[in-house]
């Protein structure tokens, strides 16, 4: 009997013969799709992945926002799956907003029985245009004077208390209600989405706007600063009936699609659900900085009667210089452009520092804030000062001072008599009597109505009133001392300059 003895496989034989059978099995998947239509996204779109997503929960199941704010306008059927809803508008067509309350039994109690106030804006949704949206939103000023691009339909809203429209917010409007209360508030957005198109040669497509809802409740100083609520949509907005039509449009194309690429796309809503975002930035400023000026404890000009000479000389003055500095934090920053008369722009720089803003370039800035702004707040951020047109130095007379000096003839001779005396710089810049009254009054801390008339002292000594045309003629750092004589005829003092 012979024995046949099996001698084992080797680790070659079997590597190969697994090979060949994994290959068996995976031969004939792909060729419906074919080398040309394969693609990662088919793969993610079979039912099995389908399936599994739709077992995971939302994030937003297990949370109940307080508030829900719904559009009356149906959605577009023409956006994909997992995009944001979009909705077409009507230019100047009412469209209803229902405010809900959603809150459960307890919740939120501070608020139950008392009013909140919200703010609906109209913004860009291209964060682009954000970045210039005071330039945008001027250009359409202009363009469109006296015109609103947010306005509220009173007679038709219920419920609301209170609206306002500010002049200066072409896209902002507010109002009160009461979330126990049937609400709802009817807004008309007057601007299209073509008109902030780039380039305009017909059949663009136009900019998507943002209709953002912000609820506040009231303080402990019955002021509406605590956010309660946030959410906005993304719409766009056509000529009148313009919307409808492409509405019909997107529906007719859907209709035309295979059934495997409608399963790609969001069926179309009767109504749009605005759904919760950030806050809108709003930024406050109170002013506590000290104005520049002359530092003067002094609120008199008190003169003795007997030598018509101030009795008091005036304090040091600092010239306060509005620069901004490296060590800003973005609090001082976002005070630094008000100051400067950089408000549109502070929700733009709301995280910026100071060293932030200082690296900025000037194409940068351009770039942020328009050519006109943009240069103003480059020369700010850089200190650039312009010089004034005259600069004169004056010192106050004392008594002292008069009684060991004689009089001199000239202002030079006498600025140089009194050297050791504290002079102060007087800048002028529209070079008028006025404007020169004005500053001395301020440098003494008086009234500019109690200095009746400036006089130079002339050749002898004689007084010569001084006038426009002979500022204009001084010659630039030119030292006067001061010297004040009472007026008879009232309470006002003549100014001397010698």
């Amino acid at each position: 009997m012979a024995w046949a003895l099996k001698l084992p496989l080797t680790d070659e034989v079997i590597e190969s013969g697994l090979v060949q059978d994994f290959d068996a099995s995976l031969s004939g998947i792909g060729q419906e799709l074919g080398a040309g239509a394969y693609s990662m996204s088919d793969v993610l779109a079979l039912p099995i992945f389908k399936q599994e997503e739709s077992n995971l929960p939302p994030d937003s199941d297990n949370k109940i926002l307080p508030f829900q704010y719904v559009l009356c306008a149906p959605t577009s059927p023409a956006v994909k799956l997992h995009d944001e809803t979009l909705t077409y508008l009507n230019q100047g067509q009412s469209y209803e907003i229902r405010m809900l309350d959603n809150r459960k039994i307890g919740e939120l109690p501070e608020i139950t029985g008392k009013m909140v106030k919200s703010i609906i804006r109209v913004v860009f949704h291209d964060r682009r245009l954000q970045y210039t949206e005071h330039q945008q939103l001027e250009g359409w000023r202009w363009n469109r004077p006296g015109d609103r691009i947010l306005d509220l339909d009173i007679p038709m809203s219920v419920g609301i208390i209170d609206p306002r429209a500010n002049p200066t917010q072409l896209n902002t409007v507010e109002f009160l209600w009461d979330p126990s209360k049937r609400t709802s508030v009817f807004i008309q957005v007057h601007c299209i989405s073509t008109e902030f198109t780039m380039r305009k040669h017909g059949g663009e497509k136009g900019v998507p706007f943002r209709i953002q809802i912000d609820t506040f409740k009231e303080n402990e100083n019955g002021e509406y600063t605590e956010h309660l609520h946030s959410a906005s949509c993304q719409v766009k907005v056509f000529k009148p009936k313009g919307a409808d039509r492409k509405q019909k449009t997107d529906r007719e194309k859907m209709e035309k699609r295979a059934p495997q690429e409608k399963e790609k796309y969001q069926p179309s809503y009767e109504t749009t659900i605005l759904t919760e975002c950030s806050p809108w930035p709003e930024v406050t400023y109170v002013n506590n900085s000290p104005s520049p000026g002359f530092n003067s404890t002094h609120n008199s000009f008190p003169v003795a009667e007997g030598n018509g000479s101030p009795n008091h000389q005036p304090e040091p003055v600092v010239q306060v210089a509005d620069n901004l500095l490296p060590t800003a934090t973005p609090q001082d920053a976002q005070q630094w452009l008000h100051r400067n008369r950089f408000s549109p722009f502070c929700r733009l720089f709301t995280n910026f520092s100071g060293v932030d803003l200082l690296k900025l370039t000037r194409e940068d800035v351009i770039q942020i804030c328009g050519p006109a702004d943009g240069i103003r707040l480059f020369n700010a951020l850089k200190g650039r000062v312009v010089r004034p047109r005259l600069t004169i130095y004056v010192c106050q007379e004392s008594q002292q001072a008069r009684e060991q000096h004689p009089k001199h003839e000239n202002g030079d001779a006498a600025a140089s008599a009194f050297f050791g005396q504290l002079y102060h710089a007087i800048y002028l810049e529209e070079l008028t009597v006025t404007e020169l009254t004005e500053k001395i009054a301020h440098l003494f801390s008086i009234s500019p109505r109690q200095i009746n008339q400036i006089f130079k002292q002339g050749p002898t000594g004689i007084h010569v009133l001084v006038s426009d045309e002979m500022i204009q003629n001084f010659q630039d750092e030119v030292c006067f001392v001061l010297d004040t004589m009472k007026d008879d005829t009232s309470d006002g003092y003549h100014i001397i300059l010698k």
